[in-house]
């Protein structure tokens, strides 16, 4: 298979899932230079994960036939890790930025963030797997990287707008780090027969979730117009408060 066949396939859903959530950013889009940049942080979150990951794999050695065992490995070892590899640049680097001024931004630094983690983490798995990992991955890990994204972005989000609730930022790796690992469980324990649908329902649940998330921030965006089909009077007055 030609490599550059193999990397524009490994390429493309993390592309085409940034681009949808760019577009669904209507109201105040941010610079194209900056969600680049935030892309490039998800590569380095990568190096961030291998790092803490082989760390923890100095002490702890996992089971592979243990379903208790997996369950830290899905868990803790991967989903945390991964997590919080990429949460430390959304919230570190990110969520000061001035352009980061609406709850939806939150959502789209994070899956920008996490699209640049899952499109490096596609082509080293496509290097390897060829043609047939890249469409199995297209409609499964990356899109699940991305519903996880969504999650943390949104309590993010509402961290950074809502009074006094900055605990949410917790709960945006929280979230994230518990449908991740959901995710993963089903996956590492398919020596369980059937139990790998666990794995869909997870994606699915996260998809569903995302597309509320999605919509809630978006009607919760302070740059909506008085002709606009709905305004969200609640935050304008919370805004109004902080700034008050």
């Amino acid at each position: 298979m030609d490599i550059l066949l193999l990397l524009a396939l490994a390429m493309a859903p993390g592309g085409a899932i940034g681009l949808y959530i760019y577009l669904k950013d209507k109201h105040e889009r941010e610079p194209i230079s900056l969600l680049i940049r935030s892309f490039f942080f998800g590569v380095l979150s990568v190096f961030v994960t291998l790092l803490i990951s082989n760390g923890i794999g100095l002490f702890i050695t996992i089971d592979e036939q243990s379903v208790s065992e997996q369950a830290v490995h899905a868990f803790i070892i991967v989903a945390l890790v991964e997590e919080f590899s990429k949460f430390i640049f959304v919230r570190g680097l990110l969520y000061n930025n001035s352009h980061f001024n609406e709850p939806f931004d939150g959502i789209v630094y994070a899956v920008m963030v996490s699209m640049g983690f899952a499109t490096f983490e596609n082509i080293l798995y496509v290097y390897q797997g060829g043609v047939g990992t890249a469409i199995t991955r297209m409609f499964t890990a990356v899109p699940a990287h991305a519903a996880f994204a969504v999650l943390m972005g949104f309590y993010l989000g509402k961290a950074k707008f809502e009074h006094k609730k900055s605990y949410y930022a917790l709960h945006a790796l929280g979230a994230a780090t518990i449908l991740h690992g959901a995710y993963d469980y089903f996956l590492f324990i398919s020596f369980v027969p059937g139990i790998v649908l666990g794995a869909l329902i997870s994606l699915l649940i996260g998809i569903w979730l995302s597309k509320k998330a999605i919509k809630i921030h978006q009607q919760a965006s302070p740059f909506i117009k008085n002709d606009d089909l709905f305004v969200n009077p609640d935050f304008i007055n919370e805004r109004s408060k902080q700034e008050s």
